[in-house]
This record gives C-alpha cells, structure tokens and sequence, in this order.
C-alpha cells in the first residue's frame, strides 16, 4: 500500500480495509489462504478523515495538554471531542481504544503524532478480520501475524554503493565545512553513471524548507520525502501490484556482493535506477 495514493484517491479508511480484505478474498477463493501485505508506518496520516483527525488531535493537545494530563483513555476522548471537529470526534470514537491511546501518546519534538508508535497493522489485522467475518461468502481463514519493520530496515548491512555514496557525502560535507559554507547539505548527483561520473556539491537548506504547523504555530521546517505518484518507480509499482497480489513473484537475489566484477558489486539500488530512467523493465 502507498500513504501518498490512499491520499490522492481521497480514501477513508473503511474503503482502506475493504481493497485488504478483498485481495484476502480473492487469495482465499483460489485456496491460498497466506500472503503479505506491506503497509507503511504513516499510513493513518494520508487517510483523509484520519489525517483531518490526528491534526486536530495535535492542535487541541497543544493547547489543552495540562487539562487531560492524568487522564485514562476513555476520559480523554469524552475531553477532546469538544475541542475537535463533529466527524473528527466520530471517527475517533469509531476507533479501538488501544489505537485513541496511541494516537493520544506524547508528541515529537515538532508537536507531531509519533506515528511509528502507532500499530497502524494491528488496526487494519483487526478491521479486515471484521469485514472478512461479515462477509457471508468468505470461506477462507484470516489469521494475520504483524511484524515491525521500521527499524530492522535501517539496520541492514550497506553495499559497496551505499558504503560509496556515504563516504562522498561525507568527503563533500568536510569539503563544504572547509569552505564556510554554512546553511548547506552535501549532495552527490549522477548516481547512475558510474562513480567516476558524479558530481558533488551543496544544496542550500532553505530550498528545501515550507511553513508547517508544529505546537500550534508555524514554523518553516523541511518538508518531508513523499512518493512521486508521477514517478517511474510508483508507475512499475501500479503497473504489477495486481499480478503481484495474485500469484507469489518473490525474488531472492541472493548475498550482498562485495568483490568481483564492478558492474555486480557496485550495482546502484533499482529505486534510483528507476528515477533516473536507467533501468528498463517490462
């Protein structure tokens, strides 16, 4: 799943539950009652009336946080459904009362919802087993393990690109701090043709800024990464989920490769390849 199309497409997240619970179905309808569904940690976020609900949630907290401090779960909600919009106030009773306690935790240090504290995969297990369960035409089983892959991901051991592309970052940033030149982010350009082709430089920090809401004020921060719907590695992606859903396309590509042929071991990652127009895949 992609926060930033459940986003674009305008989804809530009943239509979220029903396109899981569906492909579940149609897996369980050709006797195959096992699968894998990635969702991203920020998905509540870019469901409309989800997102609309976690803002004012964190608008109202600023403001009232000392007045529901103490408070458990329950009292809370009954507290801050005056301090929020009508349907915000409905969406949130609608929900488990383990998720409005996740979504009531402490603030970052921007005032944000900490959204990798919020077991988005166990909302959505428990949401598609109720649908699934209403279904009177379900006959398949749905008994859904979770597991928590955001920190596992950063964890992983780097290639000889990304052992690469790290030491230029850092080589370029000495090199920009030698200089005095203050107020800027090392880059490196040119990923795809090849070490001895990129090209360093710097990119200045408020070129990356907007003006956002953090503690009830705005304040110009930088603005997050999203996924490119118009993007070639989103289009790849569009483009096979469907078969992927239906048939099992895992790929193993074996051990990272260290040493041999420069073309195997220092191979950039298919994402920027993809961006850059440098992979081509039917």
């Amino acid at each position: 799943m992609i926060s930033e199309e459940v986003k674009a497409k305008k989804m809530k997240l009943k239509q979220v539950i029903k396109y899981v619970a569906d492909i579940v179905a149609a897996r369980a309808a050709d006797g195959k009652n096992f699968g894998v569904c990635l969702i991203p940690e920020g998905l509540l976020e870019f469901i409309p009336d989800v997102g609309v609900l976690i803002s004012e949630l964190s608008e109202a907290l600023a403001h009232h946080e000392k007045e529901v401090e103490g408070l458990d779960t329950a009292a809370k909600v009954e507290l801050l459904c005056k301090w929020i919009s009508k349907a915000s106030a409905e969406v949130l009773k609608s929900l488990p009362s383990t998720t409005q306690g996740q979504l009531m935790l402490d603030r970052d240090s921007h005032g944000n919802v900490q959204v990798s504290l919020i077991e988005t995969e166990k909302l959505i297990i428990e949401m598609v087993k109720k649908e699934l369960k209403s279904r009177k035409n379900f006959k398949g089983k749905f008994s859904a393990l979770n597991h928590f892959f955001g920190y596992e991901g950063r964890c992983a051991a780097p290639s000889n690109f990304d052992a690469d592309y790290c030491y230029s970052l850092g080589y370029t940033a000495s090199v920009l701090a030698f200089n005095k030149m203050n107020g800027y982010m090392s880059s490196v350009r040119d990923l795809t043709k090849g070490i001895e082709k990129w090209t360093a430089g710097g990119i200045p920090i408020t070129m990356m800024m907007n003006i956002e809401r953090r503690h009830g004020a705005d304040k110009p921060v930088i603005q997050k990464a999203l996924v490119e719907l118009n993007g070639a590695p989103f289009k790849f992606f569009a483009k096979n989920r469907e078969g992927w859903a239906k048939t099992e396309s895992y790929t193993y590509p074996g051990p990272i490769q260290y040493w041999g042929p420069s073309e195997v071991c220092d191979i950039t990652n298919f994402t920027i390849k993809l961006e850059r127009g440098a992979l081509k895949v039917k």
